[in-house]
């Protein structure tokens, strides 16, 4: 009987090991490691936090990003703490734009992503806050694609602020990926057809759009 209960221990001890996720805590600040595409990077503070800065070099693609390096992401959960603004000098088309690329191709050909347009939050025009998340999918299924196509269903409205601390939380499975913001138990987007597929992996990198300075802290990746 004692064998038994320690065989049906062991194994619930194993299935639960198994179906275990792990959280791993990225370090961002004095990480020469982090690979900067098409963005200037520098560790920093912002509004009394230590971060790294993002800064859009001006080049034209959406492929803007801080890609971490040794992390190979498929399904699971990313967190982080950002912030974004238009940069001194940017054009009035600049929103801010920041967010998380993730399943980054190792050429940085491909990825899937969701930002933010912090200008947009608290805009008086109905359109704009109503645009202030964005999913995209590099390099096929831009922006304006989306919206054209598939009026309103790649974007939503959350409150933002330009420049402020936002928390925001990014669930991926398969070909779902929802967003979190501010903390809330309801996802403020939810995207059910991932338009790379279900069964992609890569990198996760820290993005911005035009004409954006950003700052990012505190990145977790639970898988």
């Amino acid at each position: 009987m004692r064998t038994i209960t320690a065989l049906v221990l062991f194994l619930l001890a194993t299935h639960i090991s198994f179906f275990q996720e792990t959280k791993t805590f990225v370090k961002l600040l004095e990480n020469n490691d982090l690979i900067a595409s098409n963005v200037i990077i520098k560790d920093t503070v912002h509004k009394g936090v230590n971060a790294v800065r993002v800064l859009d070099d001006g080049n034209n693609t959406e492929a803007k990003f801080v890609k971490i390096p040794d992390l190979n992401f498929d399904s699971g959960t990313i967190e982080v703490e950002l912030a974004g603004a238009p940069m001194t000098g940017a054009s009035a088309n600049a929103r801010g734009f920041v967010g998380i690329a993730f399943r980054i191709s190792e050429d940085d050909s491909r990825f899937e992503c969701i930002y933010l347009r912090p200008t947009n939050g608290r805009a008086r025009n109905m359109i704009r806050r109503n645009h202030s998340v964005q999913y995209i999918s590099y390099p096929e299924f831009p922006w304006f694609r989306l919206r054209k196509e598939f009026p309103k269903k790649y974007e939503t409205y959350v409150d933002l602020a330009p420049g402020e601390w936002t928390k925001v939380k990014i669930m991926v499975q398969g070909e779902t990926a929802e967003l979190y913001v501010h903390g809330s138990d309801q996802p403020t987007l939810i995207v059910d057809d991932l338009k790379h597929g279900g069964d992609g992996s890569g990198s996760i990198g820290l993005w911005v759009g035009p004409g954006t300075e950003a700052y990012f802290t505190n990145l977790t990746v639970t898988k």
